[in-house]
């Protein structure tokens, strides 16, 4: 899972600015009040909460079942090295002095 840095435990000292129109903030309190939060809290919370599923979407990689099978065998029973794969490592070794 990953790992979000928890804003309860650093000084906050950057400052995060949003125009909204007036309703829109009026909604929002009405949140915040709902839940027992202050406007920042809720505003904090919510966007914390989407920003690690945004990240999350584009860190995690997701496999349909056939797909996960197929990489699990390719980790169990891998191919041999093919030749220009050997080629490669012969010269690393090479230029490497090992």
């Amino acid at each position: 899972m990953l790992d979000a840095p928890d804003s309860h435990e650093k000084p906050r000292n950057a400052r995060l600015e949003a125009r909204v129109p007036s309703a829109q903030k009026e909604f929002f309190q009405r949140a915040a009040a709902l839940s027992g939060r202050t406007l920042s809290e809720l505003v904090i919370d919510s966007t914390q909460e989407a920003a690690m599923k945004i990240i999350q979407d584009h860190e995690v990689i997701r496999l349909r079942r056939e797909e996960q099978e197929a990489f699990v065998t390719a980790l169990l029973t891998p191919t041999e090295p093919g030749r220009r794969l050997q080629e490669a490592v012969r010269s690393y070794r090479r230029k490497a002095g090992l």
